[in-house]
């Protein structure tokens, strides 16, 4: 919307505006200003006549500075490909999750006394940074059962946290150091993901698959093998808190029916099965009236009767004739070890492993690490593979379509300047400006540690356009000096690098004002807006100090080679 008034305005408004107030004025000798507007005009005009020098020594000597040109290039490939990836910036959203692990079989006494616990280390300990903590027990992100459990905790506002040790990195790196003196159980700080959606935690996400049918137990095998190497210390400068989301194997008691028994008996299987889940689980048969509420009727087995594996000897179950058997004549049972719950991913037996990466570590360098781990494992344990999941899955889709983007930006760039000039080659001049300003983008991410994630690529994307629109301002005029006025290209592009110095700087510092209260940013939402803003910011400056030499160096090489490939040789 911005863009399109910006096209009324110009079109419509612009030429009247100009045409009532503009008067013929020489700033150069500083005619018509007085004061501080007098001071800047004089000296703006010495750096214009200082500009025009050095792009009259740079298009004399352009061998040298053709080879400067190259090490632009090659150090913007450089810092580009050093850039590491990611999907979204970490952002601190005044919020830490934590998840709550205790040994199978664990009490909720057990679970209740070590989330209490965990609870009065954020309200006493951290109590400059923590405002609330709510706990719920029975449930966490890897599961349901009285031995998990989830704490909620609740930050002050970012005004009140501005110190670095007082983000919610900080504090989760303080709590994570904390909790591993725990032997009670397992406890992990999480600090949400900047979309919910994606998953409910930050870091890296991905599904351990059998795509084999090894079964059940190598998988586990497969797992612990992958968690004991991300977690040894070969890592640990990668990747930290790298666990199973999900359910370790449990103890469970497996009944197996004697169908033959159970016809003798003349017992029916449905008949088996019914009292097995209205014994064990329970089950909901009618509703009754007391005073004056509705209350639900469930039946069930007595506590005492379903306690251990040998009470079957105490049930009694009736067959076809009306007659009572005994239950534990028709059943046998055995203890096993199994997995609570069913996990699968595109159909196939999977585990959920989730981590995050060390502070000052992108997330696409710990999933890196992450495939390294996996191609070691399948070296004792084949059959296993890997996917990434939630915001790992968007970040490895984003990094694939990247530079097919970047290179279409590029070519439409290209193809409407070759309609507005009518030329395929006065469009390569322009084109080739736009590597100094992504040197300044990948320079200022280096610099700023930033990574190369979704805002960061519209930062990117942006002084791309940037870039080509300052080196359009001077090959416009250049070109209509040189082809309308039959001035010669050298003295062509010193009249347009003195014309249109003022307009590009205008739209230099504006641009830069207008993105620096993004590269400042703190609080909620600041890690975009740094990205953003750090990026366009340090593309403009490189595009402002080295572009506007290059870009008449460009102009004056296209125009001399096309010209002597043409059979004319430019003035």
């Amino acid at each position: 919307s911005a863009m399109i008034l910006s096209i009324v305005v110009a079109v419509v408004l612009t030429p009247a505006l100009c045409a009532t107030i503009l008067h013929p004025r020489d700033f150069e000798k500083g005619e018509a200003t007085t004061g501080i507007f007098g001071w800047f005009n004089r000296n703006f005009a010495k750096c214009v006549r200082l500009y025009v020098a050095i792009v009259g020594r740079m298009t004399g000597r352009w061998f040298r500075y053709s080879l400067v040109y190259i090490l632009i290039v090659a150090a913007m490939l450089y810092s580009f490909r050093h850039i590491p990836t990611a999907f979204l910036p970490d952002e601190d959203q005044g919020t830490l999750l934590v998840e709550i692990q205790l040994p199978a079989g664990a009490t909720m006494s057990r679970t209740r006394a070590l989330a209490r616990s965990v609870a009065e280390y954020f309200l006493n300990e951290e109590r400059e940074s923590v405002e609330a903590v709510f706990y719920v027990i029975g449930f966490s992100f890897s599961g349901q059962g009285q031995n998990s459990a989830m704490a909620f905790i609740r930050l002050t506002d970012w005004s009140r946290r501005q110190r670095p040790d007082l983000r919610v990195r900080a504090l989760q790196a303080r709590a994570m150091r904390r909790f591993m003196e725990i032997r009670e159980g397992v406890v992990f700080p999480i600090v949400p993901p900047a979309v919910m959606e994606l998953g409910f935690a930050g870091g890296f996400d991905l599904q351990m698959i059998d795509m084999a049918d090894i079964g059940h137990v190598e998988l586990m095998r497969a797992k612990d093998a992958f968690l004991a190497i991300a977690n040894s210390p070969r890592y640990a400068h990668l990747i930290r808190n790298v666990r199973h989301n999900g359910k370790s194997d449990t103890p469970q008691y497996k009944i197996t029916v004697d169908m033959a028994k159970a016809w003798s008996h003349n017992v029916a299987l449905g008949d088996i099965h019914d009292m097995l889940t209205n014994g064990w689980g329970g089950r909901y048969v009618n509703d009754f009236l007391h005073k004056g509420r509705v209350k639900k009727v469930f039946i069930q087995a007595e506590a005492g009767a379903r306690m251990l594996p040998e009470d079957f000897d105490r049930w009694y179950i009736r067959n076809g004739l009306g007659k009572m058997t005994p239950f534990g004549a028709l059943v046998s049972g055995e203890w096993i070890y199994g997995s609570p719950r069913l996990e699968r991913y595109n159909g196939l037996p999977s585990v959920e492993i989730m981590g995050d990466a060390v502070q000052g570590v992108s997330t696409g360098q710990a999933m890196l690490a992450c495939e390294e781990i996996m191609r070691e494992v399948n070296r004792t344990i084949p059959g296993v593979t890997l996917d990434w999941t939630g915001l790992s899955y968007q970040e490895r889709q984003v990094g694939e379509q990247i530079a097919a983007l970047y290179a279409l930006s590029i070519l439409a760039i290209f193809l409407f300047l070759a309609a507005l000039y009518e030329s395929w080659t006065i469009p390569i001049s322009i084109i080739l400006s736009i590597p100094i300003g992504i040197l300044g983008v990948a320079g200022a991410a280096l610099v700023y540690h930033l990574s190369n994630d979704i805002y960061f690529q519209v930062g990117f994307l942006t002084i791309i356009g940037l870039a080509a629109k300052n080196a359009i301002l001077i090959v416009e005029f250049a070109r209509t000096l040189n082809e309308e006025e039959g001035m010669d290209v050298i003295a062509a592009v010193r009249e347009a690098c003195r014309l249109r110095l003022r307009p590009i700087m205008m739209t230099v510092f504006t641009f830069i004002l207008g993105v620096l209260p993004l590269a400042f940013s703190r609080g909620a939402g600041s890690g975009a807006q740094n990205a953003i803003g750090i990026g366009i910011t340090g593309g403009m400056i490189t595009n402002t100090l080295l572009g506007i030499f290059f870009v008449p160096l460009f102009f004056v090489l296209v125009t001399r080679i096309f010209s002597v490939r043409k059979g004319r040789v430019s003035r």
